[in-house]
């Protein structure tokens, strides 16, 4: 067998058991405040940060399974949060948005998830947090230069 680190030093596992430590720590509080799972919440935050978009572009924001994607949207119109219209240029699709009552709770659950962010990262210096955004977004850049052909 070639020489393996041990999985405690292997960088993907670290970064996933890290994001899955900060994602459920800050889902505990809106699940138990606003009874929204991850994908939901997710979803929400999608739409209330960037507007109106279709499942695929929600698919491509969020690098989320689509049938956790769509079953989030379904939990959220049958809720009343998210409201679904005909995509005009795709009769095949349509755009998601939140509703009146989804942004009044999107209003509610930002503080509260940047209030937990804060507790979080508060041994995490302001510019030490920015280069850490700085190499995720080259990791991120890194799998979508394979995704889309490009190894090197």
């Amino acid at each position: 067998m070639p020489n393996i680190p041990r999985l405690t030093d292997f960088l993907p596992y670290l970064m996933a058991i890290t994001s899955n430590a900060v994602s459920s720590r800050i889902a505990d509080e809106y699940r138990l405040r606003f009874g929204l799972r991850i994908p939901e919440w997710r979803v929400m935050a999608v739409l209330g940060d960037g507007g109106s978009m279709t499942q695929r572009e929600m698919v491509n924001a969020t690098v989320m399974d689509k049938v956790a994607i769509n079953r989030a949207c379904k939990v959220l119109e049958e809720r009343g949060l998210v409201a679904r219209s005909p995509n005009q240029r795709d009769g095949r699709s349509h755009h998601l948005e939140l509703t009146g009552e989804g942004r009044a709770l999107y209003a509610q659950v930002m503080p509260m998830t940047y209030e937990m962010f804060e507790r979080i990262f508060t041994r995490i210096e302001p510019s030490e947090q920015e280069a850490l955004k700085t190499l995720l977004s080259r990791i991120r850049d890194g799998v979508q230069a394979i995704d889309q052909g490009n190894p090197a």
